[in-house]
């Protein structure tokens, strides 16, 4: 054992070590990398270290360096540190973390890491949470509980007798959501035929005057109403606050999709973009995001303790449940699961309230120097109010010139970030995510993408 637990770590520490300069984006596509691992199932064993150098030679070339100082695609953040040996230590334990009985300390350190991340957001005292894959599943909790309590008003138990003749959901949101939304309503049954899109601005802020007429149209109907913190393209907020009033008024579930904006609230510097959130009635964030901890984590949040129990808890003779203690696998939908809180756990421990705002401040203001780099140069046309982590950017006079600029950054590895298309419009989407960019790493950053702009 001793030998290949050396060689994983020694290869993962080069690993970590080489991220400040590796070439940020993958060098190998896929079939180099099924030639180096695949081909057929080996008959017999083969020596368990020449297994992990395959796997480590073999799998380099198509690793992408989303730990990297310069890496801001799709909001992924890195790994600080004490989050990254926290995990190392989970993966040791090799716990269950699902229930009490297969192990109290993790069942502890969770229900902690819990309470710490609740505290730090600025969410009710009396919520539940549950540790969850991402935020998509930390939306499917939330929509669960949300299920339950306006079906369960209503005189229909969901979880023995199912959606076939229960009363139709209506489930209102901006038109310009993530799509893990639409995807948590497929999964949970409620179904993409149900959603009622609410024109938003031109950051993507929903428009509270038509989220209003929306609602009134049917006020009876049992209804839940999502607010957006941080949108995955601008950044923008909803105001939360006027979104709560308006689903509560008409006896709504407000629902928040705060899957990296959420963070906001650990930071008296921008806390103002999340006001009025804890008037929702559910929230959902990652952790693998903003707080920089490994993949995978979300959390599920929800300010109605009884419908979160009732619509995710089962129970068993056999689950020894008489200890009267915290059982994970009652609040997130996965049963069996790894420690995913032990990271979560470290970096609250470790950075404390003041380092968390710091983290969050220091991403924002990184986001600040891109767009006022970017803006300077005629090529660049940033196109979104950098509120948060998030830039816009365009480049050239056309779709192409801002494709050809992704491509380029991506092929040539100073950096990476992904495109996406706004408003009809091809732009660059840089998300300052990671614990470790500097302003030297947004020069350069800078620098690679205007290189990139066609002549």
């Amino acid at each position: 054992m001793d030998p290949l637990l050396e060689f994983a770590a020694r290869r993962g520490a080069e690993f970590v070590a080489s991220l400040p300069e590796r070439h940020v984006g993958w060098k190998a596509e896929a079939p180099e990398l099924r030639e180096a691992l695949g081909g057929p199932l080996p008959e017999g064993p083969t020596d368990p270290q020449d297994v992990l150098r395959t796997l480590a030679d073999g799998a380099d070339p198509g690793i992408v360096a989303s730990g990297s100082p310069r890496y801001f695609g799709f909001v992924i953040g890195g790994a600080l540190p004490v989050a990254l040996a926290a995990d190392l230590l989970a993966t040791h334990w090799d716990q269950n973390a699902g229930g009490y009985a297969c192990g109290p300390a993790t069942s502890v350190i969770e229900e902690v890491a819990g309470g710490w991340a609740r505290d730090l957001l600025g969410l009710p005292d009396h919520a539940s949470f549950g540790f969850t894959p991402g935020c998509n599943q930390a939306h499917v909790t939330a929509l669960l509980a949300a299920r339950h309590r306006l079906l369960t008003d209503r005189g229909w138990d969901v979880e023995a007798d199912g959606l076939s003749g229960a009363p139709r959901l209506r489930v209102v949101v901006p038109a310009d959501r993530h799509i893990t939304i639409d995807r948590s309503l497929r999964l949970i049954g409620i179904g993409t035929a149900n959603i009622v899109p609410v024109c938003c601005d031109d950051q993507a802020r929903i428009d509270v005057g038509e989220l209003e007429r929306v609602l009134a149209a049917d006020p009876g109907a049992p209804t839940i109403v999502c607010a957006q913190a941080g949108n995955v393209n601008t950044g923008a907020f909803d105001d939360i606050g006027a979104v709560a009033d308006a689903g509560h008024a008409v006896g709504a579930w407000v629902h928040v999709d705060g899957a990296f904006g959420l963070w906001a609230a650990a930071s008296p510097r921008r806390r103002h973009l999340v006001a009025g959130h804890e008037r929702a009635d559910s929230w959902a964030t990652d952790g693998h995001k903003w707080l920089n901890v490994p993949y995978d984590c979300g959390i599920a949040f929800c300010g109605d303790t009884e419908a979160h129990r009732g619509a995710i808890a089962v129970t068993a003779d056999y689950l020894q449940k008489d200890h009267g203690e915290r059982d994970n696998g009652d609040w997130s939908p996965d049963f069996s699961r790894r420690a995913r809180a032990n990271s979560v756990w470290a970096v609250f421990k470790s950075l404390g309230r003041s380092g968390l705002a710091d983290l969050v401040d220091d991403n924002c203001d990184r986001a600040v120097q891109f767009a006022e780099l970017l803006s300077a140069d005629p090529r660049a046309e940033v196109l979104n109010d950098v509120v948060l982590n998030q830039v816009l950017v365009r480049f050239g006079d056309d779709d192409a010139a801002t494709d050809a600029v992704v491509a380029g950054i991506q092929r040539e590895g100073t950096c990476w970030a992904s495109g996406t298309l706004w408003r009809g419009r091809r732009a660059l989407r840089i998300s300052v995510s990671n614990w470790a960019t500097s302003p030297r790493d947004v020069e350069r950053s800078v620098a690679a993408m205007l290189a990139q702009v066609p002549a």
